[in-house]
């Protein structure tokens, strides 16, 4: 568990430890206080809420490890749920605290500054600075209501330039893999299971080290001089990840080993090798690791080494520093407009179908979008905004599966308004005039989603080759399962609602009639008795606001017709009423169904 240190050492420590006494507390209600006073006071109020609420975080956090060795992977569900919770109570708690101290001087901008200088000097002695200053901006903000932001009451860039406290330790361990004999790869891979602080007996650690090695000599293709291993592991779901390099004297390759908990006991299920195939692992459509990382800005940095194509912000918060990784995001969003040409104007309708729902903006070159809520629902589209926020809700606090794009919600966000053409900015007033507020110079967004940019499937079909068409139905119809399986029914399967990775991974985005499997009715269609029920146009059966029919949904889907037998030859199963009744059995048994993010070629019982 993370703890905080004592031993700081600057001017007002040792008066901050008087105020924690019944006489000071006292004090302070009934002694006016100074503004140098207030400030500090209320800048250590709002540290402490902050060291607890990380000390129940990485509480949370470290149960990964007991919930890996007892194979509770509902537990593991629950824990990683519940700890989505930790941040939005802290932050509530602290602002009704900091309410009562400052009274009628809530608002106080100058006094504000002040608190956040000190707020600033006692992030310094923290190895977590960085997550510090983003609770203090989630504060101010939730206190002013900051419409953009405001440089004097945020750290809207962080306050150091470089780290303010030393590194106590590596973010990595190194493991030779020289003169350690004809065997050194496979004895290099033994102790670092060996070093994994998991209680599990390995089923066969020998046969595990040598598959290993052959696979990293072979992904390596030179002599491996040594291994660099993060020194915390990784979990999620139903396995631990060691995520690291193997370095050799051509370059260095990603590499990540995937353990699962049998019951017979440890085994490495799969060695991921590459840039591509380690970052998958951090995409944006999987729910966040439990890693106990005291220090995340040395491991976040260590995770880029690995995966530069990913940014900052998506590896805060593949971590679960969801909060941090929004103001990462929005530092990336910042340094790509500073570069955009006002003539040519940054942002655009995003490609593909507008949807009933959402109006969708992107900037040129970049690869988040923009969604607004629209301010109304034309037909067949019954649902509220209320609804909607809703559904993003469960979709952020719910296993993604690896195909459920992560949505990060931005409240009271400014735009300058050169960034926008006239005629996007006459749509989106037209569309979600609700949400958004034109100004002289600036768009103020009140309410948005970003989320990662992918290329809808139904654009894709139009310029894909055949044979990558066929590849991406058969995948589209395999996002549909993993979403089943982890209990999530998409409602409008319509391949417009689906996009395709830079990987050529199919994942979905539009959640406005997403549910829980669990809520579906999944029916057969009722055998027509008579001619006229045979020759109704409309359904002469009764259809429940739960009921699905999939031996109707083919015609619907919008999958090319030439593309349709690639689609029925590997998923046929999803047309019939029984595969999906099956898997809300299995859910209702308490089974976890895993879905791993490696490919069969990864695993080593494909050897």
């Amino acid at each position: 568990m993370y703890t905080t240190d004592k031993r700081c050492d600057f001017s007002y420590t040792q008066g901050m430890a008087a105020l924690t006494t019944e006489s000071e507390a006292r004090a302070t209600q009934s002694e006016p206080l100074t503004d140098s006073r207030r400030a500090t006071i209320g800048a250590e109020r709002i540290y402490e809420a902050f060291r607890t609420y990380r000390d129940k975080f990485e509480a949370v956090t470290a149960r990964a490890q007991r919930r890996f060795e007892k194979r509770d992977w509902q537990g593991w569900r629950t824990d990683s749920a519940h700890r989505l919770s930790l941040r939005k109570e802290a932050v509530a708690g602290i602002v009704e605290e900091i309410r009562d101290l400052l009274g009628e001087r809530l608002h106080d901008k100058m006094l504000w500054m002040g608190l956040k200088a000190v707020f600033s000097s006692r992030c310094a002695q923290a190895p977590d600075w960085e997550l510090a200053e983003t609770f203090f901006n989630s504060l101010t903000r939730r206190i002013f209501t900051t419409v953009g932001v405001d440089e004097q009451i945020e750290f809207v860039r962080t306050d150091f330039s470089e780290p303010p406290t030393p590194a106590t330790a590596q973010a990595y361990r190194r493991y030779s893999c020289e003169d350690l004999g004809s065997d050194c790869i496979a004895t290099a891979v033994t102790h670092i299971l060996r070093d994994v602080p998991i209680e599990a007996t390995c089923k066969d650690i020998v046969r595990d080290a040598k598959r290993v090695a052959e696979r990293l000599q072979e992904a390596a293709g030179d002599d491996i001089l040594h291994l660099d291993v993060a020194a915390e592991v990784f979990y999620r779901g139903k396995a631990a990840y060691l995520v690291g390099r193997a370095v050799t004297n051509g370059g260095r390759v990603p590499i990540a080993l995937a353990l699962l908990h049998e019951p017979e006991g440890l085994v490495i299920d799969a060695l991921i090798s590459g840039e591509d195939c380690v970052g998958v692992l951090f995409s944006y459509t999987h729910s966040y690791f439990h890693v106990a990382a005291s220090r995340p800005f040395d491991l976040v940095r260590f995770l880029r080494e690995l995966v530069p194509h990913k940014n900052l912000s998506e590896l805060y918060i593949a971590l679960g520093y969801h909060k941090h990784g929004k103001t990462e995001m929005y530092r990336e969003l910042l340094a790509h407009l500073e570069g955009s040409d006002f003539t040519n104007h940054a942002f655009k309708p995003a490609p593909g179908i507008p949807g009933m729902v959402m109006t969708v903006f992107t900037a040129q070159d970049y690869d988040l979008v923009f969604k607004l809520i629209r301010d109304r629902f034309d037909p067949p589209k019954d649902t509220s905004r209320e609804k909607i926020r809703g559904r993003y809700d469960l979709v952020f606090h719910h296993d993604r599966a690896g195909r459920l794009i992560d949505a990060q919600e931005f409240e009271h966000l400014a735009f300058d308004k050169r960034h926008f053409s006239p005629e996007l900015l006459e749509t989106l007033n037209e569309l979600a005039s609700k949400t958004l507020e034109v100004q002289d110079q600036e768009v103020i967004t009140k309410h948005l989603y970003m989320e990662r940019r992918v290329t809808p499937l139904n654009l894709y079909f139009d310029e894909a080759t055949k044979e990558e068409s066929e590849a991406a139905v058969v995948e589209y119809g395999q996002a549909i399962k993993d979403l089943a399986y982890s209990n999530i029914f998409p409602g409008d399967m319509l391949v417009k609602n689906f996009g395709v990775t830079r990987l050529g991974r199919v994942v979905f985005y539009d959640y406005d009639e997403l549910c829980l499997l669990e809520t579906c009715n999944f029916r057969r269609v009722p055998e027509p008795k008579t001619h006229e029920q045979e020759m109704a146009s409309e359904p002469w059966y009764y259809v429940g606001p739960d009921d699905v029919f999939p031996e109707q949904l083919l015609p619907f889907l919008g999958i090319p017709k030439p593309l349709r037998p690639a689609f029925v030859e590997a998923h046929g199963d999803l047309l019939e009423p029984a595969f999906w009744q099956s898997i809300q059995e299995r859910l209702a048994e308490g089974e976890f169904i895993s879905i791993l993010p490696y490919g069969e070629r990864s695993r080593l019982a494909a050897d």
